[in-house]
């Protein structure tokens, strides 16, 4: 991707007036001199979508995907990779020079470089709080970096199905507990939390007194309870703001062609915006 011209790239979904794709985008760019890009926020919904992709021309160099477009878009692409595939969900689409619409997943590979970050290279077991969208990713992601059984709890058989069904998919051992036994998750050497604002809050009264790594994907209210009283035992936190700068690192590369991405000025962008609000 040529990055010596103007370019557009942005965020699609609904609703996203709250995404920080924009603050965390043009930050990278201002740090690597494309002075001529821009990255903007657009609210689509499934049923928008196909037309918006249809009157894209060739001074886009790509797109930010969220809830609800990641399946939608699938069908619209010339290819995705294996990555996106695993999941059946694309947060990333990149207009190729030859005029292809490639789809990848960079919240999985975000997730891994978020952990590592934090020195989680390898752990031989882990827990999954919650089973929507972003818990089939955090199972893909825990196939890279988990040894041994992964616990997901659960609302409903129906969703346990769906966790067990993706464990197969992806290579992982799941097993399934009910929401009502959560607080027994917390003794996991990884727990990451997918749950939205306020479901796991009340477990944050059950951390243990020696806790492992906190995963939690929540960036906004920060630190969510649960997250603020795993600190407090001296445990180590991932928050959603570390999975949302690294993903986007992943985006800002493949969208650009240019690596590395300015991680650090990504974050401090996103932790600025963040204390405005």
């Amino acid at each position: 991707m040529s990055s010596s011209t103007a370019k557009r790239a942005a965020v699609l979904g609904s609703p996203i007036a709250h995404s920080l794709s924009p603050v965390l985008h043009r930050a990278a760019y201002a740090a690597l001199g494309l002075d001529q890009w821009s990255y903007d926020r657009f609210e689509v919904d499934e049923a928008a979508l196909p037309g918006f992709v249809a009157g894209l021309d060739d001074t886009w160099a790509g797109l930010s995907l969220t809830m609800p477009l990641k399946r939608a878009v699938i069908p619209l692409l010339d290819s995705v990779t294996e990555t996106a595939a695993s999941v059946e969900a694309v947060n990333t689409v990149v207009f190729t020079d030859d005029g292809r619409k490639v789809g990848d997943n960079t919240d999985i590979p975000g997730m891994v470089a978020a952990l590592r970050e934090r020195g989680v290279d390898k752990v031989d077991g882990a827990a999954v709080l919650g089973a929507g969208a972003t818990a089939s990713s955090a199972l893909a992601a825990l196939a890279r970096v988990c040894t041994g059984p992964v616990t997901a709890y659960v609302r409903s058989e129906a969703r346990a199905d769906e966790m067990r069904g993706w464990g197969r998919r992806l290579g992982v051992e799941v097993r399934t507990a009910d929401w009502t036994r959560a607080a027994d998750a917390l003794a996991a050497p990884l727990v990451i939390a997918t749950t939205p604002a306020g479901a796991a809050d009340a477990l944050a009264e059950a951390v243990p007194e020696t806790p492992g790594t906190l995963f939690d994907v929540l960036y906004e209210p920060w630190p969510t309870p649960l997250a603020a009283a795993w600190s407090a035992h001296g445990g180590a936190v991932v928050g959603g703001l570390d999975l949302l700068v690294h993903q986007a690192v992943l985006q800002v590369e493949q969208m650009t062609g240019r690596t590395p991405a300015p991680l650090a000025a990504m974050r401090e962008a996103g932790e600025r915006a963040l204390a405005a609000r």
